[in-house]
């Protein structure tokens, strides 16, 4: 089992920036491919952004390409993602997640979840 839990969301104005943290916990981190999907309300879960287990390789959905990234340190086991040039259509509720296989952007892909953070972007 792995227990992933996010944090650093809130309210920000659009073109501001946050930063999220999912630390997990259980098995080895860095076995691990991990993304970041988000899901507004209404709305099904969607790619946000991944990881390869080095951290050598990183893949971006369009709508978050040039503002977003995402990294990771496999000494404290956290992933991040940086979100700069903040939209209100980035508002979602953001779920890291874990994927013992190789990487992509089904969220069917992934073995384990966090719980999610609100994000909020006011315009």
């Amino acid at each position: 089992q792995v227990q992933l839990v996010e944090s650093g969301g809130g309210l920000v104005q659009a073109g501001g920036s946050l930063r999220l943290s999912c630390a997990a916990s259980g098995r080895t981190f860095s076995n691990y491919a991990m993304a970041w999907f988000r899901q507004a309300p209404g709305k099904e879960r969607k790619f946000v952004a991944a990881i390869t287990r080095s951290g050598g390789s990183t893949y971006y959905a369009d709508s978050v390409k040039g503002r977003f990234t995402i990294s990771r340190d496999n000494a404290k086991n956290t992933v991040y993602l940086q979100m700069n040039s903040l939209k209100p259509e980035d508002t979602a509720v953001y779920y890291c997640a874990a994927s013992i296989n190789l990487i992509n952007n089904s969220p069917r892909n992934y073995n384990y979840w966090g719980q999610g953070t609100q994000v909020t972007v006011s315009s």
